[in-house]
């Protein structure tokens, strides 16, 4: 028997347009005999099926379900592509628990939690041989003194968005001058903030999935900015990053790394597909947690897709491993 699935893309933030393209890539690669997919767009205007031939028919939220031509449609599951706001931060993951819809990525709890850079940090430490920068984290309307954190960090210092996505509002900061002007670009994109001491180190980007009740590590992919830092731009525009799938690590190295992004997975609770991001110091080649990422970008440059090219399977394989450990 097939599966009805939705296929749910869009978002009410700037990464929408990473969404849809990420939906285009999972789309083409769903094996369609075994699942019929739907692909829903949810934005500021609505929830919405837009057929090829036809005006756009808008889902009931009720249940969750579309009528086509008379026919009510019901979904066995849920593939969510929706980067950042709703899709990433725990809102649709708890909509489709109040319904009883099974949903292909993390929980709500989860994934509301390690949208909070800071949170995230927090629960994550501790794991062995994990380590953290150094880091101050500020409220908008907090009474945090500037002063402070220039003495309790050292330079150069990375200022971000606590819960943004896609390096949007973020600044390296070289000279201590620039801090002000930092934090209030970063609270132009959320009212909580991390400043965090800059690790020097080679940065890398790992996929980490569940299937077959088993925890799979993909193999890593080294990112080389162009830029001073793999920023919106540098992810985005094509030739401004060079990406190495599989990264290159010594055999000890990658052990080490495989160890702690199971553990990450575990500790955090994650279902699905995410990515964790990290740097391996250059002096001493300790990993440094960067930020996890639950619903990584699947678009045909994305790092997942990479990733399970290098594993050698295809990404037909790959979803449907997928979508049959989460959806059942």
């Amino acid at each position: 028997m097939k599966k009805t699935i939705a296929l749910l893309t869009g978002g009410t933030t700037g990464e929408w347009v990473v969404s849809v393209k990420s939906a285009a890539t999972i789309a083409q690669h769903i094996d369609p005999e075994l699942y019929d997919v739907y692909k829903i767009m949810l934005n500021e205007k609505g929830w919405f099926y837009e057929p090829a031939d036809s005006v756009k028919i808008e889902i009931d939220k009720n249940d969750f379900s579309l009528t086509l031509e008379g026919r009510k449609i019901k979904f066995d599951g849920v593939f969510i592509a929706i980067h950042g706001s709703p899709g990433e931060d725990g809102k649709l993951q708890g909509y489709f628990d109040m319904i009883g819809i099974p949903y292909t990525t993390c929980d709500a709890l989860t994934s509301s939690i390690t949208m909070n850079k800071g949170y995230t940090k927090a629960i994550v430490e501790g794991i062995d041989h994990l380590h953290t920068a150094k880091s101050v984290q500020i409220f908008k309307d907090g009474n945090y003194n500037i002063n402070q954190i220039k003495q309790d960090l050292r330079l150069p210092y990375f200022v971000k968005p606590n819960s943004g996505g896609s390096s949007i509002g973020m600044t390296k900061v070289k000279h201590a001058d620039d801090l002000e002007a930092a934090i209030d670009k970063a609270f132009k994109e959320d009212s909580q903030i991390l400043i965090e001491e800059f690790v020097s180190g080679r940065e890398f980007s790992i996929g980490i999935f569940g299937a077959e009740g088993k925890i799979i590590v993909l193999p890593t992919t080294e990112v080389i900015p162009q830029n001073e830092f793999f920023d919106f731009e540098a992810k985005y525009t094509p030739g401004a990053t060079e990406e190495i799938t599989p990264g290159n690590m010594n055999a000890e190295e990658l052990v080490r790394v495989q160890q702690v992004v199971t553990d990450v997975y575990r500790k955090l609770n994650c279902r699905g597909v995410v990515r964790v991001d990290y740097f391996l110091e250059h002096e001493t080649g300790k990993f440094y947690f960067i930020e996890i990422n639950t619903i990584p970008g699947q678009t045909a440059t994305s790092f997942i897709p990479q990733q399970v090219a290098a594993m050698g399977i295809t990404l037909k394989e790959f979803y449907t491993r997928l979508m049959k450990e989460t959806l059942g």
